[in-house]
This record gives structure tokens, sequence and C-alpha cells, in this order.
């Protein structure tokens, strides 16, 4: 994941937005250190995460592009697909729309709100697309 695109970084937590964008402001929350479980975070880690991860994105997202609502998941079940599995403890932020939004003359719309996201619907945006978003978040990561 390219280091250019790290939204927001703690002592614990290291949220990258990434370029599937079909959630306008999806990002995956890395740990930064080696765990494979849940069960095995610090008091800590868990207080990172909800003060200067869950809180500080969910608020610059609603401003940035106004999200209705929040879809936070822990799936490690791909690394179970190897013969030898690492799993490690990450999240997928998924903001969800209740309306459409347009951004720089690209439309995001959310056709499944109020229902479970669909992991398999794709929007990769462009390079160029990519950095505005980050951009816009990072101008409201604070606000």
């Amino acid at each position: 994941m390219d280091k250019e695109f790290v939204i927001l970084e703690t002592k614990s937590w290291k949220a990258i937005l990434i370029n599937e964008q079909a959630y306008l402001g999806r990002c995956v929350v890395l740990l930064k250190r080696d765990c494979a479980n849940l069960s095995s975070l610090t008091s800590e880690e868990w207080q990172d995460f909800h003060e200067n991860i869950v809180k500080i994105l969910e608020s610059a997202l609603k401003n940035a592009f106004g999200a209705t609502m929040f879809n936070w998941s822990c799936l490690m079940n791909n690394a179970y697909q190897e013969e030898n599995p690492k799993p490690y403890v990450h999240f997928h932020f998924r903001p969800r729309y209740k309306n459409r939004v347009i951004f720089k003359g690209e439309e995001f719309l959310d056709s499944e709100f109020g229902y479970h996201y669909n992991s398999k619907r794709k929007h990769i945006v462009s390079t160029k697309t990519l950095k505005e978003i980050f951009e816009e978040i990072k101008k409201c990561l604070n606000k």
C-alpha cells in the first residue's frame, strides 16, 4: 500500500486510503505490530483505535463528503486461504452515503445504502482522483 496515501497514523495504527473507492473514502486501518487476533489487542491499542482513528476518521468523512454512517469490518479470512496463514489485525473502513456524491466531476453512488456493503462492487479511481480524495479528507481531519 502506498505510503503517499496514509491518511492518519497513531502510535498503534495506520489508516491508508486505497484506490478501490466503491465507498468514497474507503480505507484500510492496519495495526502497526504483528498480531493475529482481536483478543490480543492491548487496552492501549483499543483506546488509541477508538479515540484517534474511529472518532477522527468518521468526523473527517462526514465533513469531507457528507457520509451518513460507517461500516467497520475486521475480516481476516483471506489469510486462511494460504498454506501457512499469517493473519494480522486490520480493519476495513467503508463510509456509507444515503445520497449520491459528486466529487471533482466523478459520481459516487452507494446503491446498497441501508444494507450490507457489497464486497464485489468495485470503483477503482485514478491516482489523480485518489490524491484529490486524500487531500479533501486530510483537510477535514481536525474539524
